[in-house]
This record gives structure tokens, C-alpha cells and sequence, in this order.
């Protein structure tokens, strides 16, 4: 098998080297960029007779970036400061001094070994590829502008090091305040099959989108400083009637907060069995987090039920500061109860049914907080049209908005804030293709 010539076969064994030789942040080239990357390297390294193999392997490469519409410098930066490793863990709960001697040289040898792949851009490669394969003209380069959003400070600190090795103390406290891995990657998160899976495209509901519940909002927007305060938040039930904004409420702090190192994390009720244990993986972590729990309800004797209890009332292990929950319900009392249940006098199963009764009753009252959502009068209907409508920048009289808008609480849900988000996203969509067709008829004439 043919081989590159002497200046390239040597420049590309020397990276090829010292990719081999990371210590902690292997996880950097890992993903399909950087495994693109090595596998062109490889494949420059050792060209065959035709070269297609190093060209399909810089077209994996090319088509990898792009996918990620990121180039690579940014791709190696970014995998930098998410990567997870025993330095990044340590780095977040100690001090800089506190780090055991041995990680800091690691990752200062590492960092120096991520400078050289820095280094090599990928115009370097297209020209590598171009004399390997005796190409007229190199391939196309993927180059996008550098926009490091949420890391350029640190990026740009890098750029005017000679030696990255130095900014190992820098990197520390990047880590301390930002976190690391999938908690500083994504905003939302969900529990799924005893993991973290990160959501990338969470709801853009924003606060300023809700109305009609002020009272509501600003209690739960104070126990939520108290949480990013490092104060002892309390755990909240958001309870009252279907479509009045309960979870769009829980789910717009993010949108309001998530700039302040807050994370919302998904858990079904189907996973809260888990509570416990995902409540002592966010021990210690930088971020705060809600653990957002939609839709509460139980049966009884149901494990979920347990788990909750531990994690509300608390058991031997400390509470961690970091985490509270925010569940919403239809129900005021979260275990569902018949009439079968209550005692009688010629119950002999249990001597304390009514205490059993009652703890059933109360278990929404381990919630530190409890909001409740009445459901919405006509007058808190229409406020919340004419907020969405103004919002919407939808223009017909405030009295045609009217009568629409109730028309259609009439005919479908009812009054709520749902189905005035409802209504005023259909008659915003009507109103375009309106207008839309209207224009289309005037061109024609």
C-alpha cells in the first residue's frame, strides 16, 4: 500500500501520535467529527493506489463538519469544555488548589496535545489530501466563522496562548461556574431508561407569553431565586384546572433563568421510582435544577408514590440545595380515593384506617408550596386573548376578538389560557392565508 509523501506521512504520524497519547480527554474525538478526523488522518498516512479511500475519508470528514454546521476549531473547543472526565467532575465541587497534583499535569499534557489537532485545520488537510491523491486543485475546505456562543471568552483566551498547557487553572474555573457534559450542553434535560438525555429543542414558552395568573407566577418566581440564590428552596405543587398554564409556567423559567445556570429536567411519572438516585447524580453539580414532574397523580401503593415521599420529606441523606421539584396536577389530593377506602365501623382489616386515610389526604402538603390555579372566569379569558392577540400583532377590533374568542371557548374547551392560545394561534393562521389569497386575487386582476 502506497504512502504519503515524507512531509506528510511524517506530520500526520506525529498527530496521529499525539491523539493516542490523551490522557482524560479522549471523549474530545470521540464523536463522528472526531472520528472523521482520525480516520482521514489514517487514510493520508497510508493512501491506496487511487486514493479514493483518502477521498471518501475526507468527504466523511467535510460532510461531518457540516452537519454540524461547525468548523473544526470550533468543534474541538466546544468537546473541550463539555467533555466529562475525573478532572472536569473535581473541578466542579473543589477549588483549583484542592485538585490532586497528578489530574493537573494530565490535563495540562492534554491540553497541549489538543493545541497541535487545533492547529491542524482543515485547508492543511485539503492540501495533505491534494499531494497524496495528485489532485490539480485541493478539495473543497467546509469553513464556517467562528461563533463560539456561551464559550468565546475562554475560546478566545486559548487563541492568545502559546501554550495551552498554561490555561489548565483557567479551565478549572470555567468548569466550576459552567459544569460539564450533558449539564453543559443542554438547558432541558429528561430521565429516560435510567439516563440523562438532553433535549435540544426545548419549548420557547417565555413568561412574558402568560397572563391572568400573577399571584401564581410571582410566588414561584421567588421560591426560584431562592434556588439560584444557593438559598433552600421549597418544593412546589402547581395544582388546578386542565389548560391554565401550569406547566407553561414551570417550563417558561428556563427560557427566564437558564442563563443563570438553571436546568429543567423531565421526569415521568413512570421514573419516579428513580427520584433518589437521580437526585444524588445532581449532587454537587454546578447548575440548579427543577426536576419538572407534569401531570402528578398516584394509585394506591404505588412505588413512585414512595419514592416522591423520600425525596419531599426527606430520609437520613441531606437534602442537596441544588434541586427541588415542581410537580403539576389536576387533583388537589395527589392519591386517587373511593369511597371503598373509607372506614367503617365493621372494618377489622386495618385498626388505623383513618390514619391511613389521612395520609393519603395530606401527601400534597409535603409540598413546601402549593399553587393553585382556579379555573378562568370570562373576564381572565379575554385578558388572556387580548395579551396573546397584541402579542401576535393581530389586527381586527378589540370587539370582533372578542365575540371570535368566545365563540370558540363555546364550541371547544372551554375558558382557559390553553384554548386561548388555541384560538389565537388559529385565528393568526387564518388571517395570513387570508390575506395571502387576497394578495394572490389582486395580482391575477
Amino acid at each position: 500500500m502506497p504512502m504519503a509523501s515524507t512531509s506528510s506521512y511524517t506530520k500526520v504520524q506525529y498527530l496521529q501520535r499525539q491523539a493516542a497519547s490523551l490522557l482524560l480527554y479522549q471523549s474530545v474525538l470521540q464523536g463522528e467529527v472526531g472520528m472523521a478526523f482520525l480516520e482521514l488522518l489514517q487514510a493520508i498516512r497510508y493512501t491506496d493506489a487511487d486514493a479514493r479511500g483518502c477521498l471518501q475519508a475526507y468527504g466523511s470528514y467535510f460532510h461531518a463538519l457540516a452537519a454540524r454546521n461547525e468548523n473544526w476549531e470550533d468543534y474541538l473547543i466546544t468537546q473541550l469544555l463539555l467533555s466529562k472526565n475525573p478532572f472536569t467532575r473535581l473541578a466542579e465541587v473543589r477549588e483549583f488548589k484542592d485538585l490532586p497534583p497528578a489530574l493537573v499535569t494530565a490535563v495540562k499534557h492534554d491540553l497541549q496535545i489538543l493545541q497541535s489537532l487545533y492547529e491542524c485545520s482543515s485547508a492543511s488537510l485539503s492540501e495533505w489530501v491534494q499531494g497524496v491523491a495528485h489532485m490539480p486543485i485541493s478539495p473543497v475546505v467546509w469553513y464556517k466563522e467562528q461563533e463560539l456562543v456561551g464559550v468565546e471568552t475562554f475560546a478566545t483566551h486559548l487563541q492568545q496562548l502559546d501554550n495551552w498547557g498554561d490555561a489548565v487553572e483557567e479551565l478549572a474555573a470555567y468548569y466550576r461556574q459552567c459544569g460539564s457534559g450533558l449539564f453543559a450542553e443542554y438547558r432541558a434535560l429528561r430521565w429516560q431508561s435510567g439516563q440523562f438525555i438532553g433535549i435540544r429543542y426545548s419549548d420557547p414558552v417565555k413568561l412574558s407569553a402568560l397572563v391572568g395568573y400573577e399571584s401564581q407566577r410571582d410566588a414561584l418566581l421567588k421560591n426560584t431565586e431562592f434556588l439560584l440564590s444557593g438559598e433552600m428552596a421549597l418544593h412546589v405543587l402547581l395544582y388546578g384546572s386542565r389548560g391554565s398554564g401550569k406547566s407553561s409556567l414551570v417550563k417558561s423559567l428556563l427560557n427566564e433563568y437558564s442563563n443563570r445556570s438553571l436546568r429543567l429536567l423531565e421526569v415521568a411519572k413512570s421514573d419516579l421510582k428513580d427520584l433518589p438516585e437521580i437526585v444524588e447524580h445532581l449532587r454537587g453539580v454546578s447548575q440548579k435544577f427543577i426536576i419538572f414532574v407534569d401531570d402528578l397523580s398516584f394509585e394506591e401503593d404505588d412505588d413512585a408514590f414512595k419514592a416522591l415521599k423520600v425525596v419531599l420529606e426527606g430520609n437520613l441523606t441531606a437534602r442537596p440545595q441544588n434541586v427541588v421539584v415542581y410537580a403539576t396536577s389536576n387533583r388537589r389530593h395527589l392519591i386517587r380515593e373511593f369511597f371503598v377506602d373509607r372506614p367503617t365501623p365493621k372494618d377489622n382489616e386495618e385498626i388505623h384506617a383513618w390514619d391511613t386515610m389521612q395520609e393519603k389526604l395530606s401527601f400534597s402538603d409535603r409540598f413546601g408550596l402549593t399553587l393553585t390555579f382556579e379555573p378562568a372566569d370570562q373576564k381572565t379569558y379575554l385578558k388572556i386573548v387580548q395579551h396573546l392577540a397584541a402579542q401576535a400583532e393581530i389586527n381586527i377590533t378589540q370587539k370582533d376578538l372578542e365575540f371570535q374568542a368566545l365563540q370558540w371557548a363555546t364550541r371547544h374547551n372551554g375558558r382557559s389560557g390553553r384554548t386561548a392560545r388555541q384560538f389565537v394561534d388559529f385565528l393568526k393562521a387564518d388571517l395570513r392565508l387570508f390575506h395571502a389569497n387576497t394578495n394572490i386575487s389582486n395580482t391575477s386582476d
